[in-house]
């Protein structure tokens, strides 16, 4: 698969289309398709940022940057599913391999890409948190530069109650609640673990999850930690061995709840069963 990346200074008048083309070996098509899916930036001045309007007119000394991944540009995003529209902001749920945010090379397989496109009528959408991209569930999208730093304080101060569904490997306690303090990344970290329902033919568990911080795989660390890895966890989960390429990981944010930083409502969102993990769709 073809993968460069190209950094074109204009020196003079030309087209966005035409000065890619003159770089590489890719027809027409090729360049549109590329840059409609978030492969193309600008840098003019002290300023860069994304470019997707093919007939912006281009200034001298300004500098394209494209970045070509065929792979990455030929994946297709999976659907994501609208829960409610607040205007200011919308609360979606993310599925299974769908980003959080882009990277250099695209954003079209991103929530906040999907949320832009999809939404009527159309608004710019900003991240405020993040969902791996083996995990799925609830994730909030802003849609202005107030709504963004609102929501962004929101979660930095911790003010809003998430939970988490998780199927786990072997059968957890449901005498109480397990909470695990083992630190991440040198750093405080707090999960609270309770029991929902177990097969005991596949031997996994349904559990519930609340956490008190938010550090980087926390979740699937702490469940690892006390010998109840995540189904379908590629990274710390030590028991399943040679995945199949459907057994995803079944993580799931299923409940939020807050005071809206803008209305000053109270304001709970939660999943609809059938999009929450279930223990009788695994193999």
């Amino acid at each position: 698969m073809t993968t460069f990346e190209k950094h074109i200074v204009i020196s003079q008048q030309t087209t966005i289309v035409q000065a890619i083309e003159q770089e590489c070996q890719l027809s027409n098509q090729q360049i549109k398709s590329a840059i409609t899916k978030g492969a193309l930036w600008l840098t003019r001045g002290k300023y860069t940022q994304r470019l997707r309007r093919i007939k912006k007119p281009l200034k001298k000394m300004d500098t394209l940057h494209f970045y070509y991944n065929e792979t990455v540009l030929s994946q297709t995003p999976s659907n994501a599913v609208l829960i409610e529209d607040c205007q200011h902001y919308s609360v979606w749920y993310k599925p299974y391999g769908m980003l959080s945010q882009g990277s250099k090379w695209s954003d079209h397989c991103t929530i906040a890409r999907w949320a832009e496109t999809q939404l009527i009528p159309q608004r710019p959408a900003f991240i405020v948190h993040r969902l791996d991209r083996a995990a799925t569930g609830l994730i909030i999208i802003a849609h202005s530069k107030s709504a963004t730093k609102a929501f962004s304080e929101l979660f930095e101060s911790r003010s809003l109650e998430k939970t988490y569904h998780i199927i786990c490997l072997g059968k957890f306690s449901t005498q109480k609640t397990i909470s695990v303090t083992e630190p991440i990344d040198e750093k405080k970290a707090t999960s609270h673990f309770n029991a929902l329902a177990y097969d005991e033919k596949k031997d996994i568990s349904l559990v519930e999850v609340t956490i008190e911080t938010g550090r980087k795989h926390q979740i699937r660390k702490h469940a690892a930690f006390i010998g109840y890895p995540v189904f379908g966890d590629r990274l710390y989960n030590n028991v399943q061995a040679n995945l199949a390429d459907n057994q995803n990981l079944q993580l799931c944010a299923v409940k939020l709840s807050f005071t809206c930083p803008l209305t000053k409502e109270q304001k709970k969102f939660e999943l609809p069963t059938h999009l929450t993990p279930s223990m009788n769709e695994l193999e």
